[in-house]
């Protein structure tokens, strides 16, 4: 319409009734318009300009509803990159203290951060792996050694397109273990397909509020604990498959789980 933005907003509405009926109303004035029409605003999804909705169309038409064989277990995974968060500076948030005495808050010197790699399934299962290194093609097999090594039948394991999980190594590991993991890709830039994107996000709400890991040792320790209680929680692991864009796992003719 020759707007700028991507998104509607009562003022943008407003500029084009302008524009086509030169009639200006007031952004209130717009808003009752938008109510009695039945609008309202919502909360936009986003997605990446280089998805193509047609790779996306067939991973739900095509790709997803074959099954690859009853009794076999399909499994969600995804990595994680944890940077360390360092305790608020002074001024940051109210301090106690005498005046004309600055308050000082202790705080790392340097940055740190933890990776990790997880696998959820429709049961209620999770796998995780918590590194300190970067998350390369040699991590991946190491994962996939450990996935593997849970379960006496073959794991579907769903990932995106990251270059560790496309490397040659990898293939060469999965050539070795051809009745142990087999990997599916998700579309390209289709991050909100892939259930275990939820772990992550979960994973930054439930980082305490008040402590703040002063090392990589501690926020290692932490995010295990993390990934550890989710172990025990297999209601919660089954919920993060009840997202609205994930749901196609449990609707549309899944894998066998």
């Amino acid at each position: 319409m020759g707007l700028s933005g991507q998104l509607w907003t009562r003022r943008l509405i407003g500029d084009l009734i302008a524009k086509l009926y030169r009639v200006r109303l007031t952004e209130p004035g717009v808003g009752k318009y938008l109510k009695r029409w039945g609008l309202s605003f919502q909360r936009p999804d986003k997605r990446a300009v280089e998805q193509d909705p047609e790779a996306v169309r067939r991973w739900h038409a095509e790709t997803w509803p074959k099954d690859p064989g009853e009794g076999e277990g399909g499994r969600w995974g995804d990595s994680l990159r944890r940077p360390g968060r360092h305790p608020l500076r002074p001024g940051h948030r109210p301090h106690l203290g005498r005046e004309g005495q600055d308050p000082v808050v202790r705080r790392a010197g340097n940055r740190f951060s933890v990776n990790a790699m997880s696998a959820i399934s429709t049961k209620g299962r999770m796998h995780f792996m918590v590194f300190t290194e970067s998350f390369t093609a040699e991590v991946m097999c190491r994962f996939l050694d450990r996935l593997a090594g849970h379960f006496d039948h073959k794991v579907h394991l769903v990932v995106d397109g990251h270059s560790a999980h496309r490397s040659k190594k990898v293939r060469d590991w999965l050539a070795a273990h051809p009745d142990d993991v087999e990997l599916h890709f998700l579309p390209p830039y289709s991050p909100e397909l892939n259930p275990d994107e939820l772990v992550n996000a979960d994973l930054k709400h439930s980082l305490p509020k008040q402590h703040r890991a002063r090392n990589q040792a501690e926020l290692a320790a932490e995010t295990r604990r993390f990934f550890r209680r989710r172990q025990r929680q297999p209601h919660i692991v089954r919920g993060y498959f009840g997202g609205p864009h994930v749901r196609y796992v449990l609707d549309e003719n899944p894998m066998s789980f």
